[in-house]
């Protein structure tokens, strides 16, 4: 296909835009449109259920996060929005569908309610018709494994397991995510050190900006080989599917976007 400049900005008050976002099937979320003007969306009854977001700083990680996760919830699903900065997400506070929790002790309970929560979709045995969604965000990922770990060692007891539950939480959640509707979005680059089984190909959508070519090379190895990047644009991504990938300008959905379509959505200026 003929490509042709990315577009600098894809807006959600475009209404042209806001309409094509509507119009998407549930579990299929609009990531942007790429150089060949072909829409890029996620879709979590695919290949796989989960998602990964790479970034360098700055690089629009917490956008796309917010951007795909109000889609999702425009649809029906619930969320968990794990905000280690505690301030990235303030617009999922807002919302009586999404549990925003910052703090690392709140992360580790909400994890560990995690756990609980997929057993009991998994016991449903796939009767799962009226069970919303579940999508679990994680903002700066690698950085809150890191300090659940270090949580988890100063108060496990020594018949305690080593790993911590939270971290164990997540990783059966990406094991058996298609399953039970949970659906994980992991802004980061995971670490086999700390999720242990969490192999990239649990992440069937990877969405890559200011990327190295050893990060490009671990996460989407069977994409060729790492492109040349653009001068930085706010909202340029590469998107890796089924081995392909697609220099996309995604969608930006700002907080108040955000609220404003999920709590008024026949409000024309969401």
């Amino acid at each position: 296909m003929k490509k042709t400049a990315l577009l600098t900005m894809l807006s959600f008050t475009d209404p042209d835009l806001r309409q094509q976002i509507e119009a998407m099937p549930e579990g299929t979320a609009l990531i942007g449109i790429s150089t060949t003007g072909q829409a890029i969306a996620v879709d979590l009854d695919g290949a796989s259920p989960h998602v990964l977001v790479c970034t360098a700083a700055g690089g629009g990680s917490t956008t796309m996060l917010r951007s795909l996760t109000a889609q999702f919830l425009h649809q029906g699903a619930h969320a968990l929005v794990l905000d280690t900065k505690r301030i990235s997400h303030l617009w999922a506070k807002a919302l009586p569908t999404v549990t925003h929790r910052g703090n690392i002790a709140g992360i580790h309970d909400a994890l560990v309610h995690l756990a609980t929560e997929v057993e009991r979709r998994l016991d449903l045995d796939g009767d799962l018709d009226t069970v919303p969604r579940l999508i679990v965000a994680i903002d700066e990922a690698n950085a809150t494994l890191r300090r659940l770990a270090r949580y988890w060692e100063t108060f496990r007891q020594k018949d305690d397991p080593k790993t911590s539950p939270a971290i164990a939480a997540l990783e059966q959640a990406l094991w058996v995510g298609r399953a039970a509707r949970v659906h994980v979005i992991f802004d980061g680059r995971p670490q086999a050190t700390v999720l242990k089984g969490a192999a990239r190909e649990l992440f069937a959508t990877v969405i890559l900006a200011r990327f190295t070519a050893d990060t490009w090379q671990v996460l989407a190895p069977d994409a060729g080989p790492a492109p040349k990047q653009r001068h930085p644009q706010q909202g340029h991504f590469h998107v890796i599917q089924h081995a392909e990938a697609n220099e996309t300008q995604a969608i930006r959905m700002t907080d108040a976007d955000v609220v404003t379509w999920l709590t008024d959505p026949d409000d024309p200026t969401a």
